[in-house]
């Protein structure tokens, strides 16, 4: 049977790895399209266009935050940081909200400007061209961002993604504008996409940030995680109780200590045991967990027509290693 300590390592090396590859693959395209954009908006002047340059200039840094902040969060614990360095990631995430807000400002008054001073945009084709190649990086991008987070849960991944996701709603709102006002000379779409583009992008600023300060904050977990560390722990025999659940996230790593309800009767060895195999079970579901069980001696109640060996059973008091339920230990004897 394979450790189940030696296999989560194995799970954790590889969803480093997946992180890393997140944010090489980002910051290679945002700097990538930068430079493409930089060229379309030279000759097209559309303020939609400066738009995207912008917010593919602003992703660039960030990105960049978000891999030195990966690679540092996933550095080993060390004396002066015993619970690691996984606050460098919504650290870096607080960073990327701040920059998306402040390209949202700068976008927000360019646009404002052109609205008052109109200018004619040209060369709309090419325009058209840049966004769509644009948009087909983006796409692919945040398919592979989202295959990352399914094995990570990573908020800086998770920061970038989401404002990968707002980037392409920002580039549909270009070439819809490129459209209407070269094409049709509505000369007023241009700034009034900007101002569009330019809302949705602080909204994405400020969900970044909000959920960057609920980690750096110690939130707990959401409420379902809980009720499912609860019952993985009451599942297994010699569990009586569970309470002061408390739960926190660092980064990619979660952090998990629980009281457990343990006959008094027992042994020290066997309550250790059972505390040692919940904190398995559970690392098991919540791969890359630091799991701290505390057990506290209680006086289990006797349930009225059960059988002894049941009875036992959910004391703790039935001999071989502590099962989840459903399950059947190994031997019966003391």
């Amino acid at each position: 049977m394979v450790d189940p300590i030696k296999r989560l390592r194995g799970l954790r090396g590889r969803r480093d790895r997946l992180m890393r590859w997140a944010t090489y693959a980002s910051t290679g395209t945002a700097l990538t399209l930068a430079l493409i954009k930089t060229g379309a908006w030279f000759q097209t002047g559309s303020v939609a266009m400066l738009a995207s340059l912008i917010d593919s200039l602003l992703d660039s840094f960030a990105s960049l935050i978000t891999l030195i902040a990966v690679r540092h969060a996933q550095e080993p614990a060390d004396e002066e940081h015993r619970f690691g360095h996984g606050k460098a990631e919504p650290l870096a995430a607080m960073a990327q909200s701040g920059f998306i807000a402040g390209s949202a400002v700068l976008l927000f008054i360019e646009a404002v400007d052109r609205l008052i001073t109109p200018q004619a945009v040209s060369q709309t084709t090419l325009g058209i061209g840049v966004m769509g190649l644009s948009i087909g990086a983006t796409i692919g991008l945040v398919a592979f961002q989202t295959y990352v987070l399914r094995r990570s849960d990573s908020v800086a991944v998770k920061a970038d993604s989401i404002h990968y996701k707002a980037d392409l709603l920002a580039n549909l709102g270009v070439i819809a504008a490129l459209i209407l006002s070269g094409y049709l000379d509505i000369g007023l779409v241009d700034p009034l996409f900007g101002m569009a583009i330019a809302g949705y992008i602080a909204k994405s600023a400020w969900d970044i940030g909000a959920d960057a300060f609920q980690m750096l904050m110690d939130h707990e977990l959401p409420e379902e995680d809980r009720e499912r560390i609860k019952r993985i722990a009451l599942g297994y025999s010699g569990v009586l109780g569970v309470h002061d659940l408390r739960t926190r996230r660092s980064g990619p790593d979660i952090f998990i200590q629980m009281h457990l309800d343990l006959n008094g009767a027992l042994s020290l060895n066997r309550a250790h045991a059972i505390a040692d195999a919940v904190e398995k079970g559970v690392m098991e579901h919540f791969p890359g967990a630091e799991v701290l069980v505390h057990e506290d001696p209680v006086t289990p109640k006797v349930v009225p027509d059960s059988s002894e060996a049941s009875q036992r059973d959910r004391a703790g008091l039935r001999a071989g290693p502590p099962t989840p339920a459903g399950k059947t230990p190994q031997s019966e004897d003391e």
